[in-house]
């Protein structure tokens, strides 16, 4: 088994490595491969300046590489927050948007749009949506948290209805803003998800943030295969229980507010892809989260592509494709496997 893992997972590399030079070739303007090849050697210092069309650097430099490299952060980010997820609540509907981080990001960008503040700086929306987030799924935890306790059951049912509340509220704001057309859309845009428009400024901000928190939380992979076994034999083997729950949930909604901060709401990456790898190479998150980490880049990577490129004059939004797939699939997995799933 953990040959066949560790195989799935080099699979899972080699894959992504083909998505994001697929990605960063194909678009309204195609770029050669060889050519794309040659102008990041030479932005890594790798080989001279290539010969060809200036226009065609200026499009893969400062448009479609950094799309590329935030929706594979993005999907990694967010397909390894739901595994860890999964794994603490010991419950496979479990998803970063459980705890209303999805949701209190949704409130804080529109409070930004709402505000003007987006219009100061690009970096305010990012930051209104990772406040919000974070935010929420802290009073999501304060108030499920009793004596120092904080039982399972108690905080996702907390979660529903913090997120229910904060959905209330940004339906508000957003009706608040239709008289102004403008803000409207731009509001309409965020909350559907997307990646168009953003630069190297917003891959800066979220890349320590993204990957920071992913090898952090490998550093839990024995705390939460032993969780998975229940919390008395985790106790017993001289596991904080409390203590690395707190740590997971915390490192998890960073992880997790901070790819909704650039990326807006795309649900189902969270859901679906830990799902299938767990059906794949099995329970043993030392090979699942960093299969979900590349599994989720892939899927993102991919989805995006598929936005931007099936209609030529339009583009799609990310956050509908991702459901689109997501949702039929997980539904499916819900009814072929229905006796065994365990909700609560």
């Amino acid at each position: 088994m953990k040959l066949r893992a560790w195989g799935i997972l080099a699979f899972l590399g080699a894959l992504l490595v083909g998505a994001l030079l697929w990605a960063a070739v194909a678009g309204t303007v195609s770029i050669p491969l060889g050519r794309t090849l040659s102008i990041i050697a030479h932005v890594l210092r790798f080989g001279p300046a290539p010969d060809g069309p200036t226009y065609e650097e200026a499009i893969l430099l400062a448009v479609r590489l950094p799309r590329v490299c935030l929706a594979a952060l993005a999907g990694g980010g967010l397909a390894l927050a739901g595994t860890v997820m999964q794994g603490f609540f010991r419950n496979p509907m479990a998803d970063p948007g459980v705890v209303g981080v999805s949701a209190g990001a949704a409130l804080g960008s529109v409070i930004a749009l709402y505000a003007g503040w987006a219009t100061a700086s690009v970096l305010w929306l990012p930051v209104a949506a990772f406040a919000g987030g974070l935010g929420t799924a802290f009073l999501v935890y304060a108030i499920a948290t009793s004596h120092g306790k904080t039982p399972v059951s108690t905080l996702l049912l907390a979660g529903i209805a913090v997120g229910g509340m904060a959905v209330s509220l940004t339906s508000f704001v957003l009706s608040l803003a239709l008289a102004n057309y403008e803000i409207g859309r731009q509001m309409m845009l965020w909350l559907m998800g997307g990646l168009e428009g953003r630069t190297w400024l917003h891959v800066r901000l979220v890349t320590p943030l993204v990957l920071g928190g992913s090898v952090w939380l490998c550093f839990y992979v024995r705390d939460l295969n032993v969780l998975l076994t229940g919390e008395e034999s985790a106790l017993s083997l001289g596991i904080d229980v409390p203590r690395t729950r707190r740590t997971l949930l915390v490192l998890s909604t960073l992880v997790t507010a901070a790819t909704v901060s650039v990326a807006g709401i795309v649900g189902f990456v969270g859901l679906v892809v830990p799902h299938i790898l767990r059906l794949l190479i099995g329970p043993d998150h030392r090979q699942l989260l960093p299969a979900s980490f590349l599994g989720g880049a892939l899927f993102l990577v991919l989805a995006d592509l598929f936005c931007r490129t099936l209609i030529e004059s339009e583009e799609l939004r990310l956050g509908v494709v991702t459901s689109l797939v997501g949702g039929p699939f997980f539904i499916y997995l819900l009814i072929k496997n229905r006796r065994g799933v365990e909700i609560l």
